[in-house]
């Protein structure tokens, strides 16, 4: 190809990031500094007022995009499964190249698009649907390629991490402080995807993916989200030397690969701790690195730009090299070695257990008969707010790292138990090395 050429690129979809990418293509002096010629956008409604992008670029016929000769690159931005997987998938089969930030069809269809793209000979990138303007997926697939990665630990949802930060600030209750996310925009409407944690799986997937060589459907994810969490469960876990966080975790082990997310107890001495509001971080742990820590914003339309254009430049920066494709940027695997996705009945890990109780003698004793039987070792207890006009108290319990299968028997026969009123909550104590603090 022409070096002197420029590249041209179509947007499929025009909302607040695909806007925001129009908008850095179509910059004065862009299109000769970056050689990307912006042809086509792909928009939903053309009578919606757009200030970024021309009205002459825009269709809503998305073969004026797909069939258009002097495309070559393809940057999708529409969000949720279909058309965009399909819109995906037809680009590369014509040959085309494709950026996407879209987690949900990477999460669940990232194997298939995978294999369009390599019997093709085009570029797969995605570095956007992960860590937003942090540059997570470049770092583990080139930086980090020569490691075989044996943890990663990771905050990536802004939403619930904004939530929680507030609620540990103020004292706020959980609604309260999702309505301030939502006014604020942190938060959608219906922010199910974010408070579930249905976010943080897809991004975990595709990690475990590209660190691993494991296809990790979402389903094999473990997943809680964090609408259980109370304002008094941040206040004890303080008390008690913690934060509570958010954490998407996946563990290389002997037997398989483990993915898990759901709210955790994280020491407050560890970085982890003080990753506050919107921000993102995400640790990785390599038998050659050891350690390596990578924060940022994770969302909004800046920092998910920057990542689309940078994977764009990339792309071409490789068309002109006219090196090929064949291997893929997205050719995943740091040596692994075991391919079984495991669930999360074997893991091991403390726990923090709060539950309201009738405040009389011997209460105790039989709550710790519960955990004796199910081998778990208690660590500490502490009783806080006692309700004098039912008699009830709430006890605060901490326990050694136990087996997750026998956690979940324990709550079940304290549920049973005559002196607790209720199991409010259980939360898992994510472990770290002292010596190192991941």
């Amino acid at each position: 190809m022409d070096s002197d050429r420029s590249i041209g690129v179509g947007l499929l979809g025009a909302g607040v990031v695909g806007s925001e990418v129009g908008r850095v293509l179509l910059a004065p002096g862009a299109s000769d500094a970056q050689g990307l010629d912006l042809k086509r956008v792909l928009v939903r409604d053309m009578s919606a007022r757009r200030s970024r992008i021309p009205r002459s670029l825009l269709t809503d016929d998305a073969e004026e995009v797909l069939g258009d000769s002097d495309i070559a690159v393809v940057v999708e931005l529409m969000g949720g499964v279909e058309p965009a997987r399909s819109y995906i998938a037809a680009a590369m089969s014509s040959g085309k190249h494709v950026v996407t930030a879209n987690k949900e069809v990477i999460a669940k269809h990232g194997d298939e698009l995978s294999r369009i793209a390599r019997a093709n000979d085009v570029g797969l990138s995605y570095e956007a649907s992960v860590g937003g303007g942090i540059p997570v997926l470049a770092v583990l697939q080139d930086s980090l390629g020569a490691n075989r990665i044996d943890t990663i630990r990771a905050i990536i949802n802004g939403t619930t991490n904004y939530i929680l930060t507030s609620m540990d600030e103020t004292g706020a209750a959980f609604a309260d402080a999702l309505k301030q996310a939502q006014e604020l925009g942190y938060a959608e409407a219906d922010p199910t995807a974010d408070v579930e944690a249905y976010d943080p799986v897809f991004k975990l997937a595709i990690l475990s993916r590209l660190a691993w060589g494991v296809s990790v459907p979402p389903s094999d994810v473990y997943r809680s989200g964090i609408s259980d969490i109370g304002a008094k469960d941040l206040r004890y876990a303080r008390e008690l030397g913690f934060k509570i966080k958010l954490l998407a975790i996946a563990t290389s082990e002997s037997d398989g690969i483990r993915c898990r997310v759901h709210p955790a107890l994280v020491p407050l001495n560890v970085p982890m701790a003080d990753v506050n509001g919107v921000l993102n971080a995400v640790e990785f742990n390599g038998d050659l690195v050891g350690p390596l820590w990578l924060q940022g914003r994770g969302a909004g339309a800046g920092p998910t730009a920057s990542a689309v254009m940078g994977d764009l430049l990339r792309i071409a920066r490789q068309i002109r090299s006219g090196n090929g494709f064949a291997s893929g940027s997205d050719a995943p695997g740091n040596g692994a070695k075991h391919g079984e996705v495991l669930t999360i009945d074997g893991l091991e890990v403390g726990y923090y257990v709060r539950l309201s109780a009738v405040d009389r003698s011997g209460v105790l004793a039989k709550i710790a008969d519960v955990f004796g039987a199910s081998q778990i070792s208690i660590a500490s207890v502490i009783q806080k707010d006692s309700d004098d006009e039912r008699g009830l108290a709430d006890l605060v319990i901490t326990t050694h790292p136990a087996v997750e299968s026998r956690m979940q028997t324990a709550a079940a026969r304290l549920r049973e138990l005559d002196v607790v009123s209720s199991l409010d909550n259980l939360i898992r104590i994510e472990h770290y090395d002292s010596s190192t603090g991941t």
